[in-house]
């Protein structure tokens, strides 16, 4: 945690899970569908475990888990090589951009909280684990639902991807803000807010909206009280251990947390 809180003169917000797309339901169901093709199932635990690096590098990790690259071996005779991702990677781009429309939808109340952020002099960045090609796919629906930040980087715009700062340091560099102390990451993957924090910004994670609960609005209004409220007090525990400043059940809810604890210019 810092101690001494600095004024906030920009964002710099994630976009599945966090912006668009409640639940960041668009790539776990394509990693699904391409490990599924492979002829090694992965569960959704698997596929959403690396939410939040670039795709590829998201390939990479799911294919070295033990069980995976076990199941590769007995499948395919050979532990996995990078040819293998290469070649998952090229079937889940188009894969990926094929569903991208479907699940851009803005989440409900991010409009609103942008517009807000704006009028108290904001800048709003974007950063991204999708590619320019898709995110092409993207931001057009998300425009359409109000959402259109002022700066977007993708992640095949930077030597790396999260967990390294580079997508922030980039984005900050676009809007014309530094010290990064003066920014505000929100993100909704541990691996988000690892990279805000390398960059030396504030941290916001979104519990509710994200890959965490990984739920559609509908299931996630469909789901148990009681089972809700223990996922989501998990859900908090994890990002306030990997580093998050704060945790908030949406990006809705930023305006509310800016003013509460006096964060802005």
């Amino acid at each position: 945690m810092i101690q001494s809180r600095p004024m906030i003169r920009g964002l710099l917000l994630d976009w599945a899970g966090t912006t668009v797309d409640h639940g960041s339901r668009a790539p776990a169901r394509v990693f699904l569908e391409v490990f599924q093709r492979s002829g090694v199932p992965v569960n959704e635990a698997e596929a959403r475990g690396p939410m939040g690096m670039a795709k590829r590098a998201h390939i990479a990790a799911v294919l070295n888990l033990p069980r995976v690259a076990r199941g590769w071996e007995e499948k395919h005779g050979r532990p996995p090589t990078d040819a293998d991702v290469q070649r998952l990677y090229e079937e889940f781009l188009p894969l990926q951009l094929s569903v991208l429309r479907e699940y851009s939808s803005v989440i409900p109340g991010v409009a609103e909280a942008i517009a807000w952020c704006r009028s108290c002099g904001l800048k709003i960045g974007s950063t991204t684990g999708y590619t320019r090609e898709l995110m092409e796919a993207v931001s057009p629906v998300a425009a359409e639902g109000g959402y259109a930040p002022d700066v977007l980087v993708c992640s095949d715009e930077v030597a790396a991807g999260r967990p390294a700062p580079w997508l922030n340091f980039r984005a900050a560099e676009q809007m014309g803000v530094y010290p990064m102390h003066h920014l505000l990451v929100v993100d909704d993957t541990p691996l988000g807010i690892q990279a805000g924090k390398a960059a030396g910004c504030l941290t916001v994670a979104v519990s509710h909206t994200g890959n965490a609960l990984g739920l559609g609005l509908d299931e996630l209004e469909a789901l148990p009280e009681r089972e809700l409220g223990a996922r989501i007090q998990q859900i908090g525990a994890d990002f306030r251990a990997t580093g998050a400043d704060f945790v908030i059940p949406s990006l809705a809810d930023l305006p509310d947390l800016l003013t509460t604890q006096k964060l802005l210019v």
